[in-house]
This record gives structure tokens, C-alpha cells and sequence, in this order.
């Protein structure tokens, strides 16, 4: 019985040990022991409660609730941490006082953080961005193939990965060429010599348009007369696509048959000119220099 007593008398002592001493603020060994069991605890009942929640969800809503639980998840650990710590007599209050410029420095430091993880919320919630989306940021085309709580991630046509942080798609203009479905408009313009056939030039990029591989046939390709530029008739091929995120190829392909068939038909593709006017009040002067003999040494 007095074993029983001494081993009861230690662990009391135990519990009792002062891990923090301060002048307002005493933290024991049992409440950091209360804290780790109560962090444990949650953490099982928030497995089982993912468990329970995403059991029956379509694939695509059990992506979108993972990312909002992850961030969730942290917010009910220092839930339960200030919860522990205020019952257990830890003067919060006092504690937050004390660190108040800590906190206003980690404030400043986390503001873009936070705003990152609400916009990816909000993005996740509302389906304004999903993942195999086409978007322009920076001037930067790129297809989206993961939506993080913080960043999203696009593939760039030249191969490489581009992190967006999720606030730019809130406040700043971002194209989304797929948004509301996968087609897209797309042109080619090219500029012809004055004097050429317009009929013919319009003919011929029609026949190419239509006949290219990866162009829509309805809605049908069409051509504009755009304007009369400085050195040349402007036009341009208007086409629709389901590939935006591979539009640079048949593009090429497009200036390639072109350039071909504008030889064939003679009809050419003008380069900028300058015409040079000098007006003077008197003649030009000249001078003539007269050749000397070499062999002199003159």
C-alpha cells in the first residue's frame, strides 16, 4: 500500500513539474501532456470524420473538400491548444499581450499567405478554375493541372511549370480561354501588296482554313479585311479550335501553306517602306576631288 502511495506521491510531483515559470504564466507538465493527448484525440476524430464525409462523394467534390479539410484540420489544432491551455488556467490573455509584436509582425508576414489560402478556397467552392483549364498569366499560356489551397500549378506550352498564387485570380484580369467550353477563336493575319486581287487573297485563305487539320468546320472559318495599312492590304483568318493550349502549331502550319500558295498565285507579301522626300531652296552642291598620282608620293 505504501509503494501504491509513493508511485501516486511521484506522479503527482510529475505532473505537478513546472515546465514554463513565469512571473504570470506557469505551464505544468500535466497540461503539456493534456495538450499532446487532445491533439491526438482530434486528429483520429477528424480521420474518421474524412472518412465519413468522402465515402460517398463523386471523385471530383472529394478533391475539392480534401483541400478545404487540410486547411480546417490546422485550425482545429490551435483551437484545441488554446482550449487546453485556458482550462487548465494558462492566462491567454496575458500570453497574447506579451506577444502582441510578434503577432503583428507574423501578421504582416502571413497576410499574402492567408489571402492565397482564402482565394483557393473560394476557387475550389465556386468552380471558377478547374484543373485542365487553358489560362494567360503574365502573358504566359498554360494549362492548370493542380489546385492547391496556396498556389495553383499550369503547364506552360514551352514545358515548363508556372505557380500561381491562388489571390492573382481574384484581383487580377487572368484569360481563361476554357471557361465556359473547350473552343476557342483564333486568327492568322498576314498583309498583300496594293494592287492585288482581294477577291483571290480571301478565296485562298478560306480554302486554307478550311482544309487545315484541327480547325473546326462549324462555326465556319471566315476572313476579314482589316484595314489599309501603311505598306499593305491587312487580313486576317479567323478560325475555331478545341486545342488552345496547342494553337502555335497550327498556326505555323497555316503561315507555311500561306506562303505558298500566295507564290503560286504571284501575289506577294510586302515588307515596310519609306519613301525619302529632300526639299532644298538651292541646288545641291558638289565638289569634285581630284586624283593625285600615287606612283609621285603625292
Amino acid at each position: 500500500m505504501e509503494e501504491l502511495k509513493d508511485i501516486f506521491k511521484g506522479l503527482d510531483e510529475f505532473l505537478a513539474y513546472k515546465i514554463w515559470n513565469g512571473d504570470m504564466v506557469d505551464i505544468t507538465a500535466a497540461t503539456f501532456l493534456t495538450v499532446i493527448i487532445s491533439l491526438i484525440t482530434v486528429n483520429y476524430a477528424l480521420k474518421l470524420f474524412h472518412k465519413l464525409v468522402t465515402a460517398k462523394l463523386p471523385e471530383e467534390d472529394k478533391n475539392k473538400f480534401i483541400s478545404v479539410f487540410g486547411f480546417l484540420r490546422y485550425l482545429f489544432y490551435i483551437l484545441v491548444v488554446l482550449v487546453v491551455l485556458h482550462t487548465s488556467g494558462v492566462n491567454l490573455t496575458v500570453l497574447l499581450t506579451a506577444s502582441a509584436a510578434l503577432f503583428v509582425g507574423l501578421g504582416f508576414a502571413l497576410q499574402y499567405l492567408f489571402q492565397d489560402i482564402i482565394s483557393g478556397i473560394l476557387i475550389i467552392m465556386d468552380q471558377s478554375l478547374r484543373v485542365g483549364d487553358i489560362v494567360e498569366v503574365n502573358q504566359k499560356v498554360g494549362q492548370v493541372f493542380e489546385i492547391r489551397l496556396r498556389t495553383t500549378r499550369a503547364l506552360t506550352r514551352d514545358d515548363k511549370v508556372i505557380i500561381i498564387p491562388n489571390h492573382q485570380f481574384l484581383t487580377d484580369s487572368i484569360y481563361n480561354y476554357t471557361q465556359n467550353h473547350k473552343s476557342t477563336r483564333e486568327n492568322v493575319k498576314v498583309g498583300v501588296a496594293y494592287g492585288s486581287d482581294v477577291v483571290l487573297v480571301t478565296k485562298i485563305l478560306e480554302n486554307i482554313a478550311s482544309e487545315q487539320k484541327g480547325v473546326l468546320k462549324n462555326p465556319k472559318p471566315f476572313v476579314l479585311f482589316e484595314d489599309f495599312g501603311d505598306s499593305a492590304l491587312l487580313f486576317s483568318i479567323n478560325f475555331f479550335i478545341n486545342d488552345s493550349y496547342g494553337d502555335p502549331k497550327i498556326k505555323s502550319a497555316m503561315r507555311y501553306i500561306i506562303d505558298a500558295k500566295f507564290r503560286e498565285h504571284n501575289i506577294s507579301i510586302p515588307f515596310p517602306q519609306r519613301d525619302v522626300h529632300v526639299f532644298q531652296s538651292h541646288p545641291i552642291q558638289t565638289m569634285q576631288v581630284e586624283k593625285k598620282d600615287v606612283g609621285n608620293g603625292n
